[in-house]
């Protein structure tokens, strides 16, 4: 094949990035709005003392996740475990980092889901993009992260919505989609609007769909966070990361284990909150 010439792909990207740089405002403006959010989020979360949240996170999981107190027991140990290791400010900062991310994916994602179930040209369309996302290796978000919005937590949080956002798409659509065509053809013959039967009718019956979306969603923003650290995200995948490059085994392993207790916990109360009580 060397008769071919080769194409030059990476030229074509390298000029379309440096085109984009003249949408500098528009990332600028971003930039602010993302740090505000993740400011805020870190802030109200940081706000009370580790143990009055402590408190407060076991009793909302008590509540939300049917009163199963070896849950609730699990919670408290874990998220006192991170506090006694010296990772509480880390996890507070991971923590408002994958809040950013999923509310930011699920504000983006669930109306492009909408969308494409309403739409199967629109279908057709994404699709391909979404498996694109999925597939491609996430360390390569944070180039183009870092050539728009610089290093620190707003790109970590820009690279992980890219990565993350696919799965609530798709179950958004998905669920919409197997919504029964009895109670949309009942809906139609109260005279209901389209907005009607979305509100009252698709959207509630595929909730426990679109919340499994947004569950994978949430995960896979927490997978993100020691990739983002490369780029200075900080919090937690800091943590492991510097103690890859010292050789730290114990340290590696403690902020591993606050990130693993971080996942399941949120797990655990997505998947609550998708059931009906």
């Amino acid at each position: 094949m060397d008769f071919l010439p080769r194409l030059p792909l990476a030229d074509w990207i390298d000029a379309f990035v440096d085109w984009l740089k003249n949408a500098d405002f528009l990332f600028d403006t971003l930039t602010e709005l993302i740090d505000v959010i993740i400011e805020s989020l870190a802030a109200i979360i940081g706000f009370l003392p580790s143990w009055i949240l402590i408190v407060l996170i076991s009793a909302l999981t008590f509540w939300f996740a049917g009163r199963k107190s070896g849950l609730t027991f699990f919670v408290f140990l874990g998220l006192f475990l991170i506090d006694n290791m010296g990772y509480w400010e880390d996890m507070v900062l991971t923590l408002a980092i994958v809040i950013s991310a999923s509310l930011i994916s699920v504000v983006v994602g669930v109306p492009f889901g909408i969308w494409m179930a309403k739409n199967d040209i629109v279908e057709n369309i994404i699709k391909p993009v979404l498996d694109f996302m999925q597939t491609m290796p996430a360390f390569v978000y944070l180039i183009p992260a870092v050539a728009f919005f610089g290093i620190g937590e707003v790109p970590g949080v820009v690279a992980s919505v890219i990565f993350a956002m696919p799965p609530t798409i798709r179950l958004t659509n998905l669920g919409i989609r197997q919504v029964s065509t009895e109670a949309i053809e009942a809906a139609d013959a109260f005279g209901s609007t389209a907005s009607q039967k979305l509100f009252k009718v698709q959207l509630p019956m595929a909730k426990v769909t679109i919340m499994a979306g947004i569950n994978q969603t949430i995960m896979l923003a927490l997978s993100m966070v020691v990739i983002a650290s490369m780029i200075g995200a900080g919090g937690l995948g800091t943590a492991v990361y510097y103690a890859v490059g010292r050789n730290d085994a114990g340290g590696g392993f403690e902020a591993g284990f606050a990130i693993v207790i971080l996942a399941i916990i949120l797990d655990r109360l997505t998947q609550s909150l998708s059931k009906d009580k």
